[in-house]
């Protein structure tokens, strides 16, 4: 099916995956931004139909020199490393090949953070993986959805909220940078994609 494959010099599997919720009633949720950011990496390397393994929707592409496998676990957020764990071990993927891409309140809408080997944030999918990996030393993408503008809302319920009427139009660009940081990321590694792109929105408000 992929003739790149087995191409002599092919590289080993790039693991992406993105963190959000299964059903129509999440799809343009800020918890689900991990998967909306997903699709849209399917979308710009013309990736076939989803298929369902290992409690998830994968799809593989080419990005660059890189064989990409792109991942949507189905367990709904809280239970993410099960899949995550589940296709590590299937495709025998190094930790150092993988990286997760979630919903981060801490950082302003628009914004992307590459980090590695940190703590979960109060992000209950990575929370998952963590334990279900026994570490934290991988590869993350933290894309920001920003904080609720009235202090009392409830976190967990802004979160579930679709994308404000204001955010909405800002979401094609805002992805179309996260693919451009991506391809960075997968030629030139984290530290290089980091000092592109972290915060991209922050400094271009200065």
């Amino acid at each position: 099916m992929w003739p790149f494959l087995f191409e002599k010099g092919a590289s080993a599997l790039k693991l992406i995956v993105g963190l959000g919720n299964p059903g129509a009633q999440y799809l343009m949720t800020r918890h689900n931004i991990g998967f909306i950011f997903v699709d849209a990496l399917a979308q710009a390397y013309s990736a076939g139909p989803y298929k369902t393994e290992h409690k998830a929707h994968t799809a593989k592409v080419r990005i660059g020199n890189e064989t990409v496998l792109l991942a949507k676990p189905q367990t709904y957020m809280n239970r993410s490393g099960e899949s995550v764990q589940a296709l590590l071990s299937y495709y025998d993927v190094a930790l150092e090949d993988m990286i997760v891409a979630h919903d981060d309140i801490e950082i302003p809408f628009a914004s992307m953070l590459f980090q590695s080997n940190r703590g979960h944030g109060g992000n209950n999918g990575i929370r998952d993986i963590h334990a279900k990996l026994g570490t934290k030393a991988y590869d993350r993408l933290r894309l920001g959805v920003g904080r609720p503008s009235h202090p009392a809302m409830d976190v967990a319920d802004y979160v579930l909220q679709n994308f404000s009427k204001d955010e909405q139009p800002q979401l094609t660009e805002w992805l179309d940078e996260c693919i451009d940081a991506i391809e960075v990321y997968l030629s030139n590694g984290l530290q290089k994609a980091a000092t592109n792109f972290n915060r991209s929105a922050k400094r271009k408000s200065k």
